[in-house]
């Protein structure tokens, strides 16, 4: 444990802050597996549904900086691709 002032409430946010990653990332993740469970299942309403949420929680990791920017995008691709499938 750090001794100086800067340092300890360093540690203190740096764990608020992964916390609040973590579950966002978490979040996100279990978005896609929503959507991709609803694809296999072949149930065109739930994939819309759950394509709209993913999507969203793609566009909000990206722009927290969770994951890049491109890599949400290359993500959101693929699921809509899928979708399409259907």
């Amino acid at each position: 444990m750090p001794n100086i002032k800067s340092a300890i409430k360093r540690v203190k946010t740096t764990e608020v802050r992964n916390s609040q990653n973590t579950t966002a990332k978490s979040a996100m993740r279990t978005a896609v597996k929503k959507v991709e469970a609803a694809v296999t299942a072949n149930n065109s309403a739930a994939v819309n549904e759950s394509l709209a949420g993913a999507a969203s929680k793609l566009d909000k990791a990206a722009a927290k900086g969770l994951i890049h920017k491109n890599a949400a995008a290359r993500k959101k691709s693929r699921l809509a691709k899928k979708a399409n499938a259907l």
